[in-house]
């Protein structure tokens, strides 16, 4: 579960720089992509976190 979660986190930064960077949208497709990637990213650090091992302080 853990490892999906970073494949999700790590996909989802370099989706994020590509259509932030590479790409070529412009106005509403490019606003759609960024934030389809925002959600993906912030939901994965989320899942990272509620998944992280209790012990560490």
């Amino acid at each position: 579960m853990r490892a999906l979660l970073w494949l999700l986190l790590t996909a989802s930064v370099l989706a994020n720089v590509f259509v932030g960077t590479f790409s070529d949208w412009t106005g509403a497709l490019r606003i759609v992509g960024s934030v389809g990637t925002g959600v993906v990213l912030l939901g994965s650090a989320v899942g990272l976190w509620l998944t992280r091992p209790r012990g560490e302080a």
